[in-house]
């Protein structure tokens, strides 16, 4: 039997080695990073350590990066109570504080008509598509670009952004808001003064540990290439689906704005229902997504999708497949023989 193929990246990327030691190292840290003796000044150290490789790895010198659970309560730090405007295809965790009301063109491309009032995605985690930002942006969620296409946090014009550790090979249920030092932030989680008083409660020492390490081991493998040859391996997954299978549609490869991130594909297969398509994939040895990992599960079409101009039944039959450094072309490769296989035997049920 052939070994699972791991094909959900943008869902989670696997622990990198770097965050792994390093959080092994943590444990034997005992002290409380608010404390003044010597051992708490040692947890102290590490905090900052990590908060200086988070910045550095996002080009946020001299920005504040604010350490939270993760992506989802950065967006409550940054969007709660401010009544921003936003598009259907952000995450939820911006869209459930923002107004949708910024439009989409079939490409997947938002106009902003009032950045300081908005938020927006720098890539989408469905469809990969990538945003031009427009300079004064309030908020953007730069939670599955970073550390995969290059940017800075200092030259992108935005005032804050979110990210989270394990899109990038760090650990779960930590990540950051990173702001323009200087910017007013109302804590939504009262008690000590930690994180610079905008987000109270003892941090999680040995999470943000592996997130600092991994944003490192991550700016380093972008400066050396290392995702180009990720953007070529998509590259031949799409030609070996288009030539294995009558009609497949990807979302958002036309985009005539910055382009795609080099992992993504977002797969629609005409009368395919895709959580259909993962089950199938499931049981034939390979994980893929039927969209955002935060709304698998809820039996309604993808919102992006929709967005993008698709009815609800071609938006149904999307999924996802995000690949990462390290994933062989052979198991690409495998993994599209089983899809065409898998969908021909669908179609011929079908009639």
């Amino acid at each position: 039997m052939s070994a699972r193929v791991y094909l959900d990246w943008n869902a989670t990327a696997p622990l990198r080695g770097e965050a792994r030691a390093a959080m092994a190292a943590a444990m034997d840290i005992v002290g409380n990073p608010s404390s003044v003796h010597a051992e708490g000044r040692a947890a102290r150290a590490l905090v900052e350590r990590a908060r200086a490789q988070v910045a550095a790895a996002l080009g946020a010198e001299g920005a504040d990066v604010i350490f939270t659970s993760g992506a989802t309560e950065a967006a409550a730090l940054a969007c709660a109570g401010r009544g921003l405007a936003c598009a259907e295809v952000e995450h939820d965790a911006v869209w459930a504080w923002c107004d949708p009301v910024l439009p989409v063109d079939a490409a997947g491309q938002v106009t902003v008509t009032d950045p300081a009032q908005s938020a927006l995605q720098l890539a989408n985690s469905e469809t990969g598509v990538l945003q031009a930002l427009p300079a004064g942006l309030a908020v953007s969620d730069l939670t599955q670009a970073f550390g995969k296409v290059p940017f800075a946090f200092n030259w992108l014009g935005v005032t804050a952004g979110l990210v989270s550790a394990h899109k990038l090979g760090g650990p779960k249920g930590v990540g950051a808001l990173v702001v323009k030092r200087g910017t007013e932030i109302a804590s939504q989680i009262k008690g000590g003064g930690q994180e610079m008083g905008r987000r109270a409660g003892t941090e999680n020492l040995i999470g943000i540990a592996g997130f600092g390490a991994a944003a490192e081991a991550a700016a380093r493998d972008l400066a050396a290439g290392v995702w180009d040859e990720v953007a070529e391996i998509r590259k031949i997954l799409e030609l070996a689906l288009e030539a294995g299978a009558e009609g497949v549609i990807f979302p958002g490869r036309e985009s005539s704005g910055p382009g795609r991130l080099p992992n993504t594909s977002c797969i629609m297969a005409p009368g395919w229902r895709g959580e259909t398509q993962v089950m199938a994939l499931d049981l034939a040895g390979f994980a893929i997504s039927a969209g955002s990992a935060c709304s698998s599960g809820k039996v309604r079409a993808s919102r992006v999708l929709g967005a993008m101009g698709f009815d609800s039944a071609a938006a149904g039959t999307a999924v996802r497949v995000s690949i990462g450094p390290g994933v062989p072309r052979e198991q690409v490769l495998r993994f599209a023989d089983a899809w065409c296989a898998a969908y021909a035997r669908q179609r011929a049920r079908a009639t």
